[in-house]
């Protein structure tokens, strides 16, 4: 799995400021991916990260690189569990949800905007967008935001900025593994 694609895409999940991100690998791309997605989480996992498979067709993988801890937070809240269980999610555990959501992939002719929970958009932004994807719109950026548009704005400057200097790191000869935080809790 080429680091430039996992870089371009997860920067800021990387350095620890997101919870997750979903990217596209096209089939031509990696050889066999259940060993590369293996030995990615090999790296991954002991620097409290996973990178998971949502969807395998012909022509491409959908990979869902995240932070169990803070996915974990994120979805802990009131507001994501509201969003969740109306979707009929069990909110038991992460790992029950992402399997809610892989099915959702799946099974539903549109893509399940709930997604943005577990990529860590607040709340707020994620109710707005399934709402009316139009309507209240404060600005565009990673996500739609319908709430704090200020805090947002921080948000997507920090991660343009992290992508920045992982990109020139990579650039400069670092490795994939060299750049990952490690935020787990010892």
């Amino acid at each position: 799995m080429p680091d430039s694609i996992i870089i371009e895409n997860c920067s800021p999940t990387l350095a620890g400021l997101k919870t997750g991100n979903i990217f596209t690998l096209d089939r031509n791309q990696v050889s066999d991916i259940k060993k590369e997605l293996c030995d990615l989480n090999h790296c991954l996992t002991c620097k409290g990260l996973r990178a998971i498979p949502l969807r395998v067709t012909e022509k491409n993988v959908l990979i869902y690189l995240y932070r169990p801890d803070k996915l974990k937070t994120d979805l802990s809240s009131d507001e994501a569990k509201e969003i969740l269980l109306e979707k009929g999610y069990s909110c038991k555990s992460i790992e029950h949800d992402i399997v809610h959501l892989i099915r959702h992939i799946h099974d539903d002719c549109s893509f399940p905007h709930e997604i943005g929970l577990f990529l860590g958009y607040p709340p707020i932004d994620v109710r707005g967008f399934m709402e009316d994807t139009r309507k209240g719109v404060k600005c565009v950026g990673y996500w739609k935001v319908y709430g704090d548009k200020e805090k947002a704005e921080k948000t997507f400057s920090s991660y343009r900025k992290c992508t920045e200097v992982y990109k020139k790191c990579l650039s400069c000869g670092r490795h994939l593994s060299q750049m990952i935080v490690n935020t787990r809790v010892s």
